[in-house]
């Protein structure tokens, strides 16, 4: 049973050249306990992915990155529309704690000014 996530939760969510018109995500909700392997489900744009993928970092409550992971696109790509994605997440070692969920825009120019991420925070627990 899935909640969806509340207005309340969505101002947990920081958006830099995104916004929710962009990328929506489903799983896991701001604020989440979460495991140390859990899933994040959503929808993107087809201009987030890049062949029809696009990376997911954690970070821990300094900012050092614990994983970083593929999100796939689970339907057609290439597209304006948003398309389903799904990544699995393992966070190596033994953290526990705080951390931010990431979620990136591929951007295969590697130019700054076509960046665009959303954040929020979530803690791992077990």
């Amino acid at each position: 049973n899935i909640e969806p996530v509340t207005e309340e939760l969505a101002e947990d969510i920081t958006y830099v050249n995104a916004s929710a018109d962009i990328i929506k995500v489903e799983l896991p909700f701001p604020e989440a306990v979460v495991g140390r392997e859990f899933s994040v489900i959503g929808q993107a744009r087809g201009t987030w992915f890049f062949e029809a993928s696009f990376p997911i970092e954690v970070r821990d409550k300094d900012n050092q990155l614990l994983t970083t992971v593929v999100a796939q696109a689970q339907s057609e790509w290439m597209t304006e529309n948003f398309v389903p994605f799904k990544a699995e997440v393992k966070i190596p070692g033994s953290y526990i704690g705080p951390a931010t969920l990431i979620l990136k825009k591929d951007n295969p120019s590697g130019l700054p000014e076509h960046d665009a991420f959303i954040f929020f925070p979530i803690t791992i627990e077990y």
